[in-house]
């Protein structure tokens, strides 16, 4: 997935200059404009807070590294989730964490995104220098790449010690809202095995990041989870959200979906309202 290259702006510049005209931040709930202040006091109503982005959009990123900041400063104690590392890189992430390898050798060997430095590196530093925990929540790759090219059955046919990385099997595929949406981004491709196998990897991802986040939820309850990925993961309370709520029904989540916007200057809000709790627009570029 080392496809998002164009970020446009590099971090390291544009932090500096990230500007409230720069974002709109609105309350799905009350159909209005709100301040970035009211959207971290909202967190503490939340358990899991999650947020969808283009992982293209260097304004998002920005935003997401102020908003973590935000949240420890609140809470103290914020377990940083990420789409952008996988499971088997869990252990070479804690121990760059804890001191023991260099920040090279974990973005090499825990297969780091390309734009890692300009997006995620400074939430992954933040969450370093404060003692936060990090989640690899994605599902590794190759086993992604196994269900497209072989369907999801291939993975009950891998080791114990393979399956270690995965969610408990078999994962959950039949959701027809999410299912319509993937279809509609495919271009309509329609039913067809070779189809349904792109459609079983993306609820692979899901089901990863979804059981991760939940694992670690079940051991600190009274911690708080704020978790990064692209933002048909969890639009419109599919994907990832769905496969996190078969495994605890209860657990209190916010959903942010973060995107660039062409009538940025006078959004039509019908076009955003059902997408997340919270909807962030950004300037396009």
């Amino acid at each position: 997935r080392k496809i998002y290259l164009s970020i446009g702006v590099c971090f390291c510049l544009l932090l500096p200059f990230l500007q409230a005209q720069d974002y709109k931040i609105y309350d799905s709930s009350q159909q209005k404009e709100i301040a970035l202040e009211d959207l971290i006091n909202s967190s503490a109503e939340a358990q899991v807070l999650f947020f969808g982005e283009r992982h293209d959009d260097g304004i998002a990123h920005a935003l997401q590294d102020q908003i973590y900041a935000r949240l420890l400063e609140k809470h103290g104690t914020v377990t940083l989730s990420l789409e952008m590392f996988e499971t088997d890189g869990q252990l070479i992430l804690d121990e760059y964490l804890a001191g023991y390898i260099s920040e090279s050798k974990m973005t090499n060997d825990a297969r780091a995104w390309d734009n890692y430095d300009d997006a995620y590196r400074p939430l992954v530093e933040r969450a370093k220098e404060k003692g936060q925990t990090v989640i690899a929540a994605n599902a590794p790759r190759r086993y992604v790449s196994m269900v497209s090219a072989k369907g999801v059955a291939a993975l009950e046919k891998l080791p114990k010690s393979s399956k270690a990385y995965l969610p408990p099997l078999p994962i959950f595929t039949d959701d027809k809202g999410y299912y319509q949406r993937f279809q509609e981004i495919m271009g309509g491709a329609g039913h067809g095995s070779m189809n349904d196998n792109f459609f079983h990897a993306q609820c692979l991802w899901d089901a990863s990041m979804g059981y991760r986040i939940f694992k670690h939820w079940k051991k600190h309850k009274k911690e708080r989870i704020f978790h990064l990925n692209g933002s048909f993961h969890t639009d419109f309370q599919q994907g990832t959200i769905t496969q996190l709520r078969r495994w605890n029904k209860k657990i209190k989540i916010q959903n942010i979906s973060c995107l660039p916007a062409e009538d940025f200057d006078a959004p039509n809000w019908s076009n955003y309202a059902a997408q997340g709790d919270y909807i962030i627009l950004t300037k396009p570029k």
